[in-house]
């Protein structure tokens, strides 16, 4: 500061026509009375005392400093930057949103039933994701993780056996019910079979009959079931494991059921592979 007002004092001192190079003579605005009555001889005692005054003010005058944004443009970039780095890439069970919504539509594309797509992440859309993962081979618990994702992404689909007709096709390796037409898969469900092999027997085998409604027998209760092979049978369970756990017959859920007959997916006489 010392340095500063030297400088200014030498300036000063260096005459007048300097001191009128003043840019903050508005800043001063209370001697201007004395413009008035001296306008004949404002050179001498007006301005040296305006200037004295009025040079100290140019380093305040730098008060623009505080004034800059900059505090204002660091804050509002941080909270921008944060949703992404919380976002998850795993989906299972109870997520919902658009990326559950894409997830659905494209399993429904690939022929995996789930009813339909509506952003939740239940139970069918359980089941459907669990359907892919025995059909691409990979770990069976229903969470979409990077593995699923590049399943579902190359269209993993069961391959068909039949080649006309409507047929509906069991895969005991798989554990995964398809129905398909013409030798195409149109439609492919989540389901457990026999748990002691030959139990769901292996052939080709239709359906002979059916009942629309609750079957109590000695081994439980069958949802709607459709009879294949003396009481070996397709049919809604409460339970539908991802590995082979029934006595011989074929489980689905029962939302899985009511949707095979509704669609008509699997009425009486419908060939029956089980391979």
């Amino acid at each position: 500061m010392r340095s500063v007002r030297a400088a200014l004092a030498a300036l000063v001192f260096l005459g007048g026509l300097v001191v009128a190079c003043g840019d903050d003579t508005e800043t001063t605005t209370s001697p201007t009375s004395e413009v008035g009555p001296s306008s004949t001889t404002p050179t001498t005692t007006t301005t040296t005392t305006t200037t004295t005054t009025t040079t100290a003010p140019p380093t305040t005058t730098t008060t623009v400093l505080p004034a800059t944004t900059l505090p204002t443009t660091t804050t509002s970039t941080v909270p921008a930057t944060a949703p992404p780095t919380t976002a998850s890439p795993w989906l299972r069970q109870g997520a919902s949103g658009d990326e559950v919504l894409a997830l659905q539509r494209r399993l429904v594309e690939l022929g995996y039933w789930l009813g339909t797509p509506d952003g939740d992440f239940g139970s069918n859309t359980h089941h459907a994701v669990v359907a892919l993962q025995k059909v691409a081979g990979i770990s069976r618990d229903g969470v979409v993780g990077p593995a699923t994702l590049a399943a579902v992404e190359q269209g993993a689909r069961p391959p068909a056996q039949s080649t006309s007709g409507l047929v509906v096709e069991i895969d005991l390796a798989r554990q995964v019910l398809s129905v398909v037409r013409d030798g195409r898969v149109e439609s492919v469900f989540d389901t457990s079979t026999g748990s002691v092999s030959g139990t769901t027997p292996r052939g080709h085998w239709t359906v002979t009959r059916q009942i629309d409604g609750l079957r109590r027998s000695e081994l439980g209760l069958l949802y709607r079931p459709k009879y294949f092979y003396g009481g070996v049978a397709i049919h809604g369970y409460t339970s539908v494991p991802t590995h082979p756990a029934s006595h011989g017959c074929v489980r689905v859920t029962y939302p899985a059921m009511d949707a095979i007959w509704s669609l008509g997916l699997a009425p009486v006489g419908t060939p029956v592979w089980v391979h």
